[in-house]
């Protein structure tokens, strides 16, 4: 007889951080392939490539993270999403839309990444001492 459960790696956060990163890992590969494929621009193509790539390695952490308890790990999926976001969507706001404006928010974005980061290895720690 065979039970479904749900793995308690997903079940510990909010279902919404999952989608929110199931989300940004399709918008990742939809921006690499329009950038590999439909500009011109080689300046632009490696910019949104690399815009890409981040987005889908920080989507794919933050899909880790939506599987983690406590406050630490709710600020690094916070960071994560508000890096992603800054960081990413202005490089492809500016390249994709031509608002050369919103370059001026990606390092910000490339701060609230790296913090987020931290805040991974601050859950990792906080998790490991709770349990000794």
């Amino acid at each position: 007889m065979s039970t479904q459960h749900t793995p308690r790696f997903f079940a510990a956060a909010h279902p919404a951080w999952g989608v929110t990163a199931a989300l940004l890992g399709l918008t990742a590969v939809a921006l690499g392939a329009v950038a590999a494929h439909a500009v011109a621009d080689p300046q632009a193509t490696q910019a949104l490539e690399r815009a890409s790539l981040y987005q889908l390695i920080h989507a794919l952490v933050l899909l880790y993270a939506a599987g983690l308890p406590g406050k630490a790990a709710l600020l690094a999926r916070s960071l994560l999403l508000a890096g992603i976001v800054l960081f990413c969507g202005s490089i492809e706001l500016k390249y994709l839309f031509s608002i050369t404006q919103a370059a001026i928010v990606a390092p910000t974005g490339g701060v609230a990444l790296m913090l987020g980061w931290l805040m991974l290895g601050i859950s990792a720690l906080t998790r490991s001492t709770s349990k000794s």
